[in-house]
């Protein structure tokens, strides 16, 4: 078993906002029942198309999935399991009214790209060998400090058109010049399906390996994970059995694991990590105590801790690398979704794991100098 470095726990000092969990509960049914984004993928507006607004940013996104094709072109990938994982890619068009840590996504149908994000030109894959090839030209195209790949991973109750837009949203708000692609499992997206999403990414984990063997025959230089929500129970029961299988990081290429508002039992993840031997520094755990969401899914899980909301005592003593949101107050995304909502973290997420890319030398842990100028207390065993 690797040696645990005592864990160093970050805190930004801005305002603090509590929320009884009755009020959480009415906060999260009315948002969840009304407002979501349209499934939009393959949707062009034919009297604007993306293509003639000329200053809009456009992310190529790859994806790599575990849900059922759809014959419903803007529906794309649906909520159904599938037997094997799809292969395909899409365009994110992006505003060019575009404000980082805000998701301009359209409440109608077309969207309008002068001032929302739109996805087209969706392809599929028929082979994984099809796949790698067009990352690597994607790859290649780089210069060879952005040869870099982000493997994103969503979290519950989220639909494939929300997840394609939050990662571009993200990529684009960190400035991540390499190539991202979407891990996206079944999730029912209904806030009433969530004993079904959880049993989603259980059944997601064991496609995690062939997924994780196509991405290490891409030509990146370093794969860098980030999961969010229930997403990160995924990846850690991935890594777990990728680790007792022998087959954990054999190339040597991977970055930082960044789990933000894990939704994780914290008895469970302390039963992943006594399973793995990895630098535990190379894992950050973004926390935040306000966190609406998981504060239902403690109260789903029979009252059991998440870790995502934990109390730091109980974070110290597990070796990761424990980065405390719970004073940030300026998330458009609300309090789950911090890492991608807040307008100045989202920047300093990007410029940590460019560091990281820069230098793949650089201690792991150094990562957390992605909050250089914000107030910081470090504490450490």
């Amino acid at each position: 078993m690797a040696r645990r470095k005592p864990t160093k726990l970050f805190q930004i000092n801005f305002g603090v906002r509590t929320y009884p969990i009755l009020t959480a509960l009415m906060i999260f049914v009315l948002v969840a029942s009304c407002g979501r984004t349209p499934d939009l993928i393959g949707v062009d507006n034919p009297k604007l198309p993306t293509a003639t607004i000329a200053d809009a940013s456009r992310q190529k996104i790859f994806i790599m999935t575990t849900r059922e094709a759809s014959d419903v072109v803007d529906v794309f990938y649906n909520d159904e399991r599938a037997p094997e994982v799809g292969l395909a890619s899409v365009v994110v068009s992006i505003p060019p009214i575009h404000v980082p840590g805000q998701l301009e996504a359209p409440k109608r149908l077309p969207p309008d790209p002068r001032k929302e994000f739109a996805v087209i030109d969706p392809v599929v894959y028929e082979t994984d060998s099809a796949f790698v090839k067009d990352i690597n030209r994607e790859l290649s195209k780089r210069a060879p400090v952005d040869r870099t790949i982000m493997f994103f991973v969503h979290g519950y109750n989220n639909t494939t058109s929300e997840a394609v837009l939050r990662m571009a949203q993200f990529v684009e708000d960190t400035n991540f010049n390499g190539i991202p692609i979407l891990f996206t499992w079944a999730s029912g997206a209904k806030p009433a399906k969530y004993v079904y999403d959880l049993n989603s990414a259980l059944v997601a984990r064991e496609k995690l390996k062939p997924t994780f063997e196509i991405v290490a025959r891409t030509n990146a230089r370093t794969v860098d994970i980030f999961a969010h929500s229930m997403g990160s129970l995924l990846v850690m029961e991935g890594i777990v059995q990728a680790d007792l299988s022998g087959r954990f990081n054999r190339t040597g290429r991977l970055g930082s694991v960044v789990l933000a508002s894990p939704d994780i039992d914290i008895d469970l993840f302390r039963s992943q990590l006594r399973q793995i031997e990895t630098d535990f520094s190379r894992i950050f755990v973004l926390v935040a105590k306000d966190d609406r969401i998981l504060r239902i899914s403690r109260t789903l899980s029979g009252g059991v801790e998440r870790v995502g909301s934990s109390d730091l005592a109980q974070l110290k003593d597990l070796g990761v690398v424990v980065i405390d949101l719970s004073q940030v107050d300026d998330s458009a995304a609300g309090s789950h979704t911090k890492f991608a909502g807040s307008p100045e973290l989202v920047q300093l997420i990007g410029r940590g794991l460019k560091a990281r890319q820069l230098n793949p030398d650089v201690p792991a842990g150094s990562l957390g100098g992605m909050l250089a100028g914000v107030p910081i207390r470090i504490i450490a065993d």
